[in-house]
């Protein structure tokens, strides 16, 4: 049986960390009775993307080893391809991985590969910018904005920015198309989420599924000071969706009109949005190479 043939695509900086090691638990680790595979580094933003574009049609899987940002740059170019996606996670939050039921450990990931199985999954759009994951305007693109600009990186860094500027924040009011249907609501932050979480467990939409052909859209209300203790239990153990303060509803299209010039976050990633948003789906449009359950 012909070997399969993989690439590994390296960002050596994403999340703060060194992967140094990461080439030798690959060589000691990965079936190579199995797997032929070779080993490329990203050398500036959009590289992961090129590379991809340069190898898709002549590898089986293309992994990413990196973060969120390179996972979205990969998995952009596999939309629609035979080619699978897979993933080693070294990013901050590694949200898709979390969800797919893929280890945070390097190593541990690199052994699942040997083991793991093509699932087809949905993608999505956010005026025309790809996203695997989540995306989200308000409160938590306020946030990916800033941590893009920070030094600070990993869970203690975001998380006091989040601190810091929570109380400064205020709700803001979004005219919302869903499917057709016309709401107005004031959020705190309106998440689309295709898999369950920001990243770090914090599931947002506990029962997501990335499979079933629709968004979960998450409007959060801004809590009380005493109310956050219990949304930071709700949201790390998989009940936000029991929240009084959470609304979720499913959707193939949504449009968002909001009272302000926004930025949005797109699987980590801020960008420019202005005053007029539109989210679609793309049903099982991506090929992933996750653990055999």
């Amino acid at each position: 049986m012909a070997k399969k043939k993989l690439l590994f695509i390296l960002n050596p900086i994403s999340g703060g960390k060194k992967k140094k090691a990461i080439e030798s638990l690959i060589s000691s680790y990965l079936d190579h009775d199995q797997f032929e595979y070779e080993i490329l580094k990203t050398e500036y933003p959009g590289h992961a993307a090129q590379l991809t574009q340069d190898h898709k049609f002549d590898k089986n899987i293309i992994i990413a080893v990196g973060g969120d940002g390179t996972i979205n740059e990969i998995a952009r170019e596999l939309k629609d391809t035979a080619c699978s996606l897979g993933i080693i996670a070294q990013g901050s939050g590694n949200g898709l991985a979390r969800h797919l039921g893929l280890s945070i450990n390097p190593r541990k990931a690199i052994e699942q590969i040997n083991t793991s199985r093509q699932m087809l999954i949905d993608t999505a759009e956010l005026n025309g910018h790809f996203f695997v994951s989540i995306a989200g305007i308000g409160f938590d693109s306020l946030i990916a904005h800033m941590f893009t600009q920070s030094k600070r990186r990993g869970f203690l860094g975001y998380g006091s920015l989040s601190f810091q500027e929570f109380f400064k924040y205020k709700e803001q009011n979004y005219r919302i198309i869903i499917d057709g249907q016309k709401i107005e609501r004031n959020a705190f932050l309106i998440a689309f989420a295709n898999s369950n979480q920001f990243g770090y467990d914090t599931k947002i939409s506990p029962l997501a599924d990335i499979q079933d052909g629709l968004l979960d859209v998450c409007i959060l209300r801004k809590p009380r000071f005493d109310q956050i203790p219990l949304g930071f239990y709700q949201l790390w153990s998989s009940k936000a969706h029991q929240s009084n303060l959470l609304e979720i509803m499913k959707a193939k299209e949504i449009m968002i009109k909001p009272n302000r010039d926004e930025y949005a976050n797109v699987d980590g990633e801020s960008i420019h949005v202005g005053r007029a948003i539109s989210i679609k789906i793309n049903t099982q449009s991506l090929r992933v190479w996750v653990p055999k359950t």
